[in-house]
């Protein structure tokens, strides 16, 4: 999965939505019923270091595999949707 562009466009794609997962159903409601707000800061500080990592990998699959602006348009919104990552990287999978 790591030997090309795509391959690790895939796994980050897949680390940063799993982030996005546990910020939007864990992280979240610790704060708010829990009032637990260092979940929020830490999972939040990752996830978005993760989103970064995941803008820098699209902007490298793009350019390697030249990826059509359909594609480039469905993983950005992918990024902003719940489990988007992972519908991702099944259509990823099936049609590199």
């Amino acid at each position: 999965m790591l030997t090309n562009a795509v391959g690790r466009f895939r796994l980050i794609s897949l680390l940063e939505g799993s982030s996005f997962l546990i910020l939007l159903f864990i992280a979240m409601p610790l704060k708010y019923w829990g009032d637990w707000h260092a979940g929020v800061t830490i999972v939040g500080g990752a996830h978005g270091a993760l989103f970064v990592l995941y803008m820098f990998a699209l902007l490298h699959a793009v350019i390697v595999a030249r990826w059509k602006l359909a594609r480039v348009a469905g993983a950005v919104a992918a990024a902003f949707i719940p489990f988007g990552t992972f519908v991702l990287d099944s259509r990823i999978r099936k049609n590199p």
